[in-house]
């Protein structure tokens, strides 16, 4: 194939869209620290993700680690090892220590029956990951935060615009959950209402992006003022600067592609589908192939469509890479290795504490998915892998 074809593309909005809509910033001269696009675009945000309150920062990883400093974590932190290197390193360089807990075989989140026996008198936090659009299993993650008094921050990079059924909420949580009251109404619920915030990362290979940037979403009016002070230096007016905070804000430029690209991204996310639909009819019961489960009661933004190569497939995991990348096809190793094993950690974690989460990791393969990837490229990968089987 001449063309290189990656693993992800960016879905970007009709260039005129973008022209008129930074036009006005060489007018006001405006270009950063919460101006109207900004103001606009977080206001257009929390109606989309039916949320209470968000907070737009500047990246992912910056709304996760700051997160984490207002809730003014101590000591122990649970979380999972297969995860992207930024859940991890937030934690450390908070001052914490990750606990790591393994992922259930079925769709690699974490594994919720074995977070207690995790859980010490030096546990202050569960930060779970909603990983490629698979959503935890947030009633019994809600249930032990609740049984051992822990805060709960999701990682929901990979979840944006997902929702769930009221249904599939169990009816305490629900209690408890912010709803608006224009959105009491309505069937589904948002992933940004679970645990005390939920952090999203809009980086350009994500399902939306706002080039570079993120958010927290919450609830308690509280976390939105110390986010405040954080992503602003502390500064809270002309004169008064009341702590120590670092500049994570989000520009005026990305505020203006986030609001262009919401007004596409359901018919993006349908795009979506339609590749993975495409994908599952070629892969899905093929033996020693494991695809992702439909998760019930999840409305999906359809975010990497994830293969795991098990020992009686025909290819090994690095064959079909290597197959793949020799004719010009580039899927990546995602997630690989698990951060437990990255260097930097190297003697403090041991792998084989998590041998589901080792296993996925070893056999995984992300294939290209994005919105304009052609039909036909779907299906040359899909002979490609299953060619001799």
């Amino acid at each position: 194939m001449k063309e290189k074809i990656l693993v992800t593309r960016p879905s970007m909005p009709p260039l005129d869209d973008y022209i008129a809509m930074i036009g006005p910033l060489w007018e006001s001269a405006w270009l950063t620290n919460m101006g109207k696009m900004h103001e606009e675009f977080q206001r257009q945000l929390e109606d989309y993700l039916v949320v209470p309150e968000v907070s737009l920062m500047v990246n992912g990883h910056m709304s996760l680690e700051m997160t984490l400093q207002v809730l003014q974590l101590e000591g122990e932190v649970i979380t999972t090892p297969y995860t992207f290197a930024s859940t991890t390193h937030a934690i450390v360089r908070n001052g914490l220590t990750p606990v790591f807990c393994d992922v259930n075989p079925d769709n690699y989140t974490i594994d919720v029956t074995k977070i207690e026996e995790l859980i010490t008198e030096k546990t202050s936090a569960i930060v779970p990951v909603h990983i490629y659009g698979q959503l935890c299993d947030v009633n019994a993650i809600y249930e032990i935060a609740k049984k051992h008094n822990l805060k709960v921050v999701y990682d929901a990079c990979h979840a944006f615009g997902e929702r769930i059924d009221h249904s599939m909420i169990c009816g305490e949580m629900v209690e408890t959950l912010p709803l608006r009251r224009e959105d009491v109404g309505e069937n589904t619920i948002g992933v940004g209402n679970f645990g005390d915030a939920s952090i999203f990362s809009f980086h350009a290979t994500k399902v939306f992006h706002t080039l570079e940037g993120g958010a927290a979403t919450f609830s308690d009016h509280r976390i939105g003022e110390r986010l405040y002070r954080l992503k602003n230096f502390g500064i809270m007016s002309e004169i008064d600067v009341d702590g120590v905070g670092a500049n994570a804000k989000m520009n005026e430029f990305q505020a203006a592609m986030g609001l262009c690209n919401l007004k596409y991204i359901d018919a993006e996310i349908g795009k979506r589908k339609q590749r993975i639909d495409r994908y599952r009819e070629q892969l899905e019961h093929v033996k020693g192939l494991q695809l992702l489960p439909v998760q019930k009661g999840v409305h999906s933004n359809y975010a990497y469509f994830p293969v795991v190569f098990h020992e009686d497939f025909s290819k090994s995991r690095d064959e079909v890479y290597q197959l793949l990348r020799q004719e010009n096809i580039f899927t990546r190793k995602y997630f690989y290795p698990l951060t437990s094993a990255f260097r930097c950690y190297n003697g403090l974690y041991d792998p084989a504490d998590t041998p589901v989460a080792r296993y996925v990791s070893e056999h995984v393969l992300v294939l290209p998915l994005y919105a304009d990837l052609s039909l036909d490229v779907i299906d040359q990968i899909c002979h490609i892998i299953l060619e001799n089987n």
